[in-house]
């Protein structure tokens, strides 16, 4: 018994935190949200990160989505959303796309070991690049 959960342990301690309801999107409002303008007007649009997730593969999910700045994040159940899956061609979960005005501009999709490519701070770098270029 103490050798399952000593086992076990690696897999509970990676366990990814609750996402609240408000993040999650599926078909029904994918085009609505990423298209969504959450600043003053067209030209000052935050881009928007949406992760592809699956529950088979939840230990590897983007843990650190609450730490992300000047984008807005949501969280796409694979199973929930097969028309954005096969629009943007999601093979794997995760994967993460960057949108600005409803453009793809970056995108870090996981590998055959399920493990997403991509950082925070990776992320973050792609989110900031985007948000420069939009002033110009």
């Amino acid at each position: 018994m103490r050798f399952l959960i000593l086992l076990l342990i690696p897999f509970i301690s990676f366990s990814q935190e609750d996402v609240p309801d408000k993040y999650w999107i599926d078909d029904s409002n994918f085009e609505e949200k990423i298209n969504e303008h959450h600043r003053f007007g067209d030209d000052d649009k935050l881009p928007i990160v949406v992760e592809f997730w699956a529950k088979f593969n939840e230990a590897n999910c983007f843990a650190e989505w609450d730490k992300l700045e000047n984008a807005i994040y949501y969280r796409v159940d694979i199973s929930n959303a097969p028309i954005a899956k096969k629009e943007y061609r999601v093979r794997m979960a995760p994967t993460i796309i960057l949108f600005k005005g409803g453009v793809k501009e970056d995108m870090w999709k996981a590998g055959l070991d399920l493990v997403l490519p991509a950082d925070l701070e990776e992320i973050q770098e792609s989110i900031n690049e985007v948000n420069t270029a939009s002033k110009f």
